[in-house]
């Protein structure tokens, strides 16, 4: 299965991801920190990012064009409890695959990381 980095400022809400994704088998690993997110993208080979957009030093959308400089390959869900149509834009021009609005549905969050990873 996938090898699945999940960045969110909200300790719980990273963990409820990898509760979700584990049980379909994926390899996850949750970070808070964005430096540490980005690091961990650079010195392994990560299929697919889950990036909270409202983070505590940097946006996800930032993290997002940080990730895609380090590993231009890598699938990248965003996710957001404040959803604008700026957002979304911004997300998918610098190559987001797909957008998820919180609170996260569990079958919701699974089609879609089933869909992106294809």
């Amino acid at each position: 299965m996938a090898e699945i980095m999940v960045l969110d400022d909200v300790v719980d809400a990273g963990i409820l991801i990898q509760r979700i994704l584990e049980r379909k088998g994926h390899k996850v690993t949750v970070f808070t920190n964005e430096d540490d997110a980005l690091s961990h993208v650079g010195d392994n080979n990560v299929d697919l990012a889950i990036l909270d957009i409202k983070l505590s030093k940097m946006t996800g959308v930032d993290v997002l064009a940080g990730l895609k400089q380090i590993q231009p390959s890598i699938r990248v869900i965003m996710l957001t409890g404040y959803p604008t149509l700026e957002t979304a834009r911004e997300c998918m021009r610098l190559g987001a695959d797909e957008y998820c609005v919180k609170p996260i549905d569990k079958d919701e969050l699974e089609t879609k990381v089933a869909e992106v990873l294809g």
